[in-house]
């Protein structure tokens, strides 16, 4: 498939990518075949059962497929279960899932997705563009679902016949497409709340059993998207990277997701492990709010946070040397990533000056609130505020319980970190979490001038205009957002020898496991 995001917006303000889907999804045999033995390496074999670690915890179960999926457990099995309309790619960063194709009206406004032929529910009822339309209303009318579909009012969208979803935005919007990639699951029209839990999906894999936190799904031998290998799929929920990668060394699940830098390292002497590592997966910000009556209120107190940060010792310390050092821009992994603004260094000179001209009061002490929801992310609080002493900052690390946490501090906090499994996209982050009226607006930004930024970019369906928008708004964010972007953490997973074909593809792409097969 050499189709990018690219040549299906540009190329005649957005065309449709009919039988795309069929070429994305690799594989060959029957998946009706169960039997787990007679393949040869580097051929599909069908049949077995893969046993999936995942992080997550019991205070932020969700079983909701439009709620807010704090759990990797819950999100792993939702993605597989549900699908959305269109998904991650290798080479586009938008490619079609449950809508086979999509295209826009001239002025960008207007967009009409096309339900893929042959998909239907675990029960086998056909989907509907009115399943479709009720789905997106009902994630439009979620607390978040402002940030899940941008731009886009719940009466905008309709159906028009059987299989097309007709979607229309208040403003020119040339990436739409790429905001229906992780939310927009897809239930049976009319289904109740109380009746979620057990709902039927389209996805590879249909619900046996879920038990706090747990689940087992089996494969869905009708699904429309391809070859399915696998029988089965057990999800076991672990609160800790260390809990999940001991129990893939002891043989207890085959695959260990996310499971962290130092599982990495403990794992590397053993030649019956696979050690997975995606670069660009995880994005680990430091959150400063910017609205007036925050201490971080002033950009010159947020410019000196960004310099007292030793990134490299970061880097090192708290990832292990798996990662990167990042430049305080969201969205590292987009071919569009402004690679040319300069690398923020740490500079405690300049650092403690612009506390002083801010009259930054250093006789406080600030509480930095973070959890221990992902591996490294405590870690970082306690190394930053070590840094931070070095100017006369004195910074609090508060751990704070994984549900209190997205409860009474995400988007309200003045001074958290925070963390985001997907990175392929600047305009993703600017419109989720940036953009002024965006529904995460984590550090409750509003910036005249890259929101202008944002606008160009979106509506231009001129390569260069956007490109000049894009590196814009990438300098605004550099010089003037509520983030600390120090680094950028490896995705790494940890998997016995018998596991193939597993996704390559770094934050939320890890989760498509419908390729997966066992030798």
């Amino acid at each position: 498939m050499g189709v990018t995001r690219r040549q299906l917006l540009w190329a005649g303000t957005g065309i449709g990518a009919a039988g795309i889907l069929a070429a994305c999804s690799g594989g060959s045999g029957n998946s009706k075949d169960t039997a787990a033995s007679g393949g040869t390496p580097g051929k599909p074999r069908a049949g077995g059962t893969l046993r999936v670690g995942a992080l997550g915890h019991a205070s932020a179960i969700t079983r909701d497929p439009h709620g807010t999926q704090a759990n990797e457990s819950d999100y792993l099995i939702l993605a597989l279960v549900f699908d959305t309309l269109t998904v991650p790619g290798a080479k586009s960063n938008t490619v079609p899932r449950l809508a086979a194709s999509w295209e826009s009206s001239a002025d960008l406004k207007t967009w009409k997705f096309k339900i893929a032929k042959g998909a239907v529910f675990h029960d086998g009822t056909p989907v509907t563009a009115e399943d479709v339309v009720w789905s997106l209303k009902r994630l439009r009318n979620t607390p978040s679902g402002a940030a899940r579909l941008p731009g886009i009012q719940a009466k905008n969208i309709r159906a028009q016949g059987a299989d097309t979803v007709v979607v229309v935005s208040d403003y020119a919007n040339a990436e739409f497409p790429l905001m229906t990639r992780f939310a927009s699951f897809v239930m049976k029209k009319d289904t109740k709340d109380s009746a979620i839990a057990k709902a039927p999906g389209t996805g590879p894999f249909k619900l046996d059993w879920f038990r706090g936190g747990n689940a087992r799904l089996v494969r869905n031998d009708k699904w429309y998207g391809g070859t399915v290998h696998l029988d089965a799929i057990e999800v076991t929920m672990f609160e800790t990277p260390q809990a999940m990668a001991n129990a893939l060394l002891a043989g207890q699940i085959d695959l260990a997701s996310n499971a962290g830098a130092l599982a990495a390292r403990t794992a590397e002497s053993r030649k019956d492990v696979q050690v997975l590592r995606r670069p660009n997966d995880m994005a680990m910000p430091i959150v400063m709010r910017t609205a007036k009556g925050s201490p971080f209120a002033d950009e010159r107190v947020r410019e000196a946070m960004r310099l007292v940060v030793d990134r490299e010792a970061m880097v090192k310390q708290v990832l292990s040397g798996y990662g990167t050092v990042a430049n305080d821009i969201l969205g590292t992994g987009d071919p569009e990533y402004a690679k040319a603004i300069p690398q923020r260094k740490r500079d405690l000179a300049k650092a403690k000056k612009l506390l002083k001209d801010a009259n930054f009061d250093l006789s406080k002490t600030y509480e930095l609130v973070t959890t221990e929801d992902i591996s490294g992310l405590a870690d970082s609080a306690t190394l930053f505020a070590n840094q931070a002493r070095e100017a006369g900052i004195k910074i609090k690390v508060v751990k704070q319980e994984s549900g209190a946490f997205w409860e009474k501090t995400w988007k309200s906090g003045d001074f958290y970190t925070s963390y985001w499994g997907t990175n392929d996209s600047v305009i993703f982050f600017a419109s989720k979490t940036m953009v002024s009226e965006a529904g995460q607006n984590e550090a409750g930004w509003a910036d005249a001038g890259f929101d202008a930024a944002y606008r160009k970019a979106i509506s231009s369906a001129d390569p260069k205009k956007r490109t000049a928008a894009l590196k814009d708004l990438q300098q605004i964010e550099h010089d003037r957002s509520g983030y600390l972007l120090w680094g950028m953490a490896d995705g790494i997973d940890l998997a016995a020898a018998k596991v193939q074909n597993l996704p390559k593809l770094a934050g939320y792409g890890r989760v498509q496991l419908e390729g997966v097969w066992l030798r």
